[in-house]
């Protein structure tokens, strides 16, 4: 089992920053992938950036070169970090776990970030 927990979210200026934290629990997180995706209003969730155990990273071309993902193993924890905010980035932002084996996803409940232009 994985359970995620998203803080980090707020309402932010564009061209501001904001770091999103999730904090994992469970027995999974050091043998899962790991990922952010996000949901605007009206659109479908998208995936923003992954992460895999081993620390390789991918993300999507309209946040390359501003978001940054990175995983704390010691801390079970994984962090976005955004920066560059523009007014599109605005959506909820969900934490996402993948089991290796099985391919279950994990979900945090999500948390808002608002970018103001």
């Amino acid at each position: 089992q994985l359970q995620l927990v998203e803080s980090g979210g707020g309402l932010v200026q564009a061209g501001g920053s904001l770091r999103l934290s999730c904090a994992a629990s469970g027995t999974l997180f050091s043998i899962a992938a790991m990922a952010w995706y996000r949901q605007a209003p009206g659109k479908q969730r998208e995936l923003v950036a992954t992460i895999t155990t081993g620390g390789s990273t991918n993300y999507a071309d309209s946040v390359k070169g501003r978001f940054t993902i990175s995983r704390d193993n010691a801390k079970n924890t994984v962090y976005l970090q955004m920066n560059s905010l523009k007014a599109e980035d605005t959506a909820v932002y969900y934490c996402n776990g993948r089991h290796p084996l099985t391919k279950v996803n994990y979900w945090g409940q999500g948390t808002q970030v608002t970018v103001s232009s």
